[in-house]
């Protein structure tokens, strides 16, 4: 390798690895600064806003999120009910969309019935609708069905609101998925006396985990973060309240921007652990190597 290109290589590695720093710093410091004020008393932060270095004291009792998390009724902001209320929802909903479109992605992928391109294009074209276009029409048919009249039944409502929203992505995503797994792998299992479900079971879903966990986690990143429909069917029912909605009412001027932080850092946190779990399977190629060439 002559000097000019062992010059090129270092000069390319040097500014290689300035682009990831500077790209990291400038994804990871606004968190870090949210996270930050969440541990700074409000005082602090109206005298000093660039300071970096967090109050210890706060850090130790971890009085700002003791606040958020107590129950309105002792002066809190009563974010447990809303994290009760997110998690419930979110699991509920990213579990039925998961069930229903792996089979539909299936169905879609290696059954064959009539109007089956017909069946993949409106799925397609129900995800284009935007939200505010189906906010008042469901509003409406939620009133009259009752639906709005307690906080289970809220909840419930909400649950199908997600569910229409989630399952043509969910099914788009795994059908895409699926049509890259090898049909010669279920044809054998066909063979050795598997039905077309067991092969589903045993044969396309350990294959498809990376495309599954993917697709799960973007549903649930979906119904964790929604507002406008939360805000829509919940909002006079303050105890069936989801997370997007205890964030909001945290931005007013009565209440310190601290808690708002920490309000942030509470709805952030667990989506950064599920992607940290789940990244092995979303980065795993489990098909290499299922069919020989």
């Amino acid at each position: 390798m002559s000097r000019e290109n062992i010059e090129q290589f270092w000069i390319g590695g040097v500014l290689r690895w300035i682009g990831i720093v500077l790209f990291f710093l400038a994804c990871a410091f606004p968190f870090y600064y949210m996270l930050l004020l969440s541990f700074r008393s409000i005082q602090s932060v109206l005298v000093e806003p660039a300071n970096l270095i967090p109050d210890w004291e706060l850090v130790r009792t971890l009085q700002t999120y003791k606040e958020v998390l107590k129950p309105v009724d002792q002066g809190g902001q009563g974010f447990v009910v809303f994290i009760r209320n997110s998690l419930g929802v979110s699991l509920v909903t990213t579990a039925i969309t998961l069930w229903v479109s792996i089979s539909a992605a299936y169905a879609a992928t290696r059954l064959d019935f009539r109007g089956k391109n017909l069946v993949n294009w409106g799925l397609l074209l129900v995800y284009m609708i935007p939200a505010i276009v189906l906010a008042i029409p469901l509003f409406v048919l939620y009133s009259k069905l009752g639906l709005r009249s307690d906080v289970p039944r809220r909840l419930l409502g909400l649950i199908v609101v997600y569910l229409s929203s989630t399952l043509p992505v969910a099914l788009y995503m795994l059908r895409s998925y699926f049509q890259t797994i090898p049909v010669e792998l279920e044809e054998a299992a066909l063979i050795d006396g598997c039905t077309r479900l067991e092969a589903l079971r045993k044969i396309v879903i350990p294959l498809s985990l990376p495309a599954i966990a993917s697709t799960g986690l973007y549903v649930f990143m979906i119904a964790w973060n929604e507002f406008l429909y939360a805000l829509l069917f919940l909002l006079e029912e303050r105890n069936a309240w989801t997370l997007p909605l205890g964030v909001k009412q945290l931005d007013t001027q009565e209440v310190p921007k601290t808690m708002l932080m920490a309000g942030s850092v509470i709805i952030t946190i667990p989506v950064i652990v599920l992607f940290t779990f789940f990244e092995r399977f979303i980065t795993g190629g489990l098909t290499a190597g299922g069919v020989k060439g």
